[in-house]
């Protein structure tokens, strides 16, 4: 089975070309637990696979680290824009990818024959709590406390396609997001769990942020969190419509057109390495994640 690594701001995934592989549905989340495990596996965020679309030019399927499945991500489907110009799937610099059931709209920017950056529409936030979702006695969930252990956080969410809560944060340097993360992201009012992003507003046009992603833990970046960022920073008056987020692994443009309600999602994508990986090896692989999570045959 061949694939593909590419990372966006350090977010990597794992990319398989299913037009070809033929990777049944039944195996996907498995197989993406498997090979994104960091030991034992290849390693990565998560696995996408490159599908057929009726709607849009290809398909994005995405698969969290522990196997879940994921509506959006605006890392990896950057990634997967690179993936299809350097596989040359597409003919010229622009594609559109349909993801989670939506469609979404890349163009890249290519010097001589090297993509240089990917614009990626992301279409409108969704705002209503019901549809993120987030419990909440509010339409909207903006500035809104939560209790986490007793202790008060005021989170604004948004949906970007994938559910976000984002909470400004007074020293991101001293957060210990391994203990917060699961507290916000398996938190009651969350009815399918959340991203969590902790901010540092720098002033109106930058923002710094960290942030858990739902079903993989701390990540260097995450593209529709940084969308999600700069949608709740607008909502509580705290920034300008278009910022730079820098994250742990780089640094994403994000713009709020309010007019044309879309949210454009600028960044890199950078192609790790290609690869092989036998039906054996993934056999050994996920052997061995058995025996370390004591699961029997």
């Amino acid at each position: 089975m061949r694939f593909s690594k590419l990372q966006s701001c350090g977010n990597d995934y794992i990319y398989i070309n299913n037009l070809i592989e033929k990777i049944s549905d039944a195996e996907k989340n498995r197989l993406a637990f498997n090979l994104s495990n960091r030991h034992f596996g290849i390693g990565s965020d998560g696995l996408i696979f490159i599908e057929a679309s009726d709607k849009a030019d290809f398909k994005m399927e995405m698969y969290n680290q522990d196997g879940t499945f994921s509506e959006i991500c605006g890392n990896g489907i950057r990634g997967m824009g690179k993936f299809l110009f350097d596989a040359k799937m597409i003919k010229g610099t622009e594609v559109s990818i349909e993801s989670g059931g939506k469609i979404y709209y890349l163009i890249l920017n290519v010097i001589g024959k090297l993509v240089t950056s990917i614009r990626v529409d992301m279409g409108a936030p969704e705002l209503t709590a019901k549809k993120i979702p987030v419990i909440s006695k509010n339409a909207w969930c903006t500035n809104e406390a939560i209790d986490i252990n007793g202790q008060e956080y005021k989170m604004t969410c948004v949906s970007m396609g994938n559910p976000h809560a984002v909470i400004v944060y007074p020293d991101l340097n001293a957060l210990d997001i391994n203990h917060l993360g699961p507290l916000f992201e398996n938190h009651q009012r969350f009815p399918k769990r959340t991203n969590v992003e902790f901010i540092e507003v720098i002033d109106r046009k930058n923002v710094r942020m960290r942030v858990w992603e739902r079903g993989c833990g701390e990540t260097l970046a995450c593209g529709s969190g940084a969308c999600a960022v700069l949608v709740a920073c607008v909502l509580n008056s705290l920034t300008d419509d278009e910022i730079t987020v820098f994250l742990p692994g780089g640094e994403i443009m994000v713009n709020w057109d309010r007019e044309m309600k879309k949210i454009y999602l600028t960044g890199s994508a950078i192609s790790v390495y290609n690869g092989e990986i036998t039906k054996q090896s993934v056999h050994l692989i996920g052997q061995s994640l058995k025996i370390l999570n004591g699961i029997a045959d």
